[in-house]
């Protein structure tokens, strides 16, 4: 999801790298769960974003969108999916009853980055510090790669910066489609081969996505 705002407005001015320290550590959130309430559809998901929790609840994608943890909008142009908030108070629905988030060994990656956020340039991206979005003080500083807390950390980041310029590719390629009907049909193309059809699970999670990355691109010339 594009934001139409500067560096300078959102962020303390700094980029960083996984080896940096910044002050992020929330010290476990106590007493506060003010980012799993109101995020509307802005938690977008990508593909290893849904194998993991795939994996971590015993769910299967489609079984995740039925039983409403997960929902279906438009991104730029494209259908991704985003968890999915829920009752008067917007919460999470996966935050639990006292407030505690039940899926966090397996949470999606912008839940792990937070506060973080990443911005894209030249075709890969660095980390920025949010500091108008978390309401905890005294915050203290940590690593950015043990925040993060993925293995195989530098894997995982060609694979973000991969999925997020490739998106980029197709909603240029969907621009320039005049019939509504071929754009759905690709947006459901690419629903089903990247979110829906299952993966064999986190061991081989990267070969079978740059297998369907590399299909998708001979296919759509992205």
């Amino acid at each position: 999801m594009k934001r139409n705002v500067s560096l300078e407005e959102i962020s303390d001015g700094k980029l960083y790298d996984a080896n940096d320290l910044v002050k992020a550590d929330c010290g476990g959130c106590a007493g506060c769960s003010a980012c799993c309430h109101g995020m509307g559809n802005s938690i977008i998901l990508d593909p290893m974003d849904v194998v993991r929790l795939a994996e971590g609840t015993g769910k299967t994608a489609e079984g995740l969108l039925a039983e409403g943890y997960l929902e279906l909008n438009v991104v730029d142009g494209i259908i991704l999916p985003n968890l999915k908030m829920t009752g008067t108070a917007e919460a999470c629905a996966f935050l639990s009853p006292e407030g505690r988030c039940s899926i966090h060994p397996f949470r999606p990656g912008i839940c792990r980055l937070f506060p973080l956020g990443r911005y894209y340039e030249k075709n890969t991206f660095r980390y920025f510090l949010q500091t108008h979005e978390c309401p905890k003080s005294n915050r203290t500083k940590i690593r950015v790669r043990r925040w993060i807390d993925t293995p195989e950390l530098q894997k995982y980041e060609t694979y973000i910066s991969d999925w997020h310029y490739f998106l980029e590719d197709v909603q240029g390629c969907l621009e320039q489609m005049e019939d509504e009907t071929e754009v759905k049909n690709v947006n459901l193309y690419l629903l089903k081969l990247f979110y829906l059809k299952p993966y064999s699970g986190m061991s081989d999670f990267y070969q079978v996505f740059y297998d369907r990355l590399k299909q998708v691109r001979e296919v759509l010339g992205a």
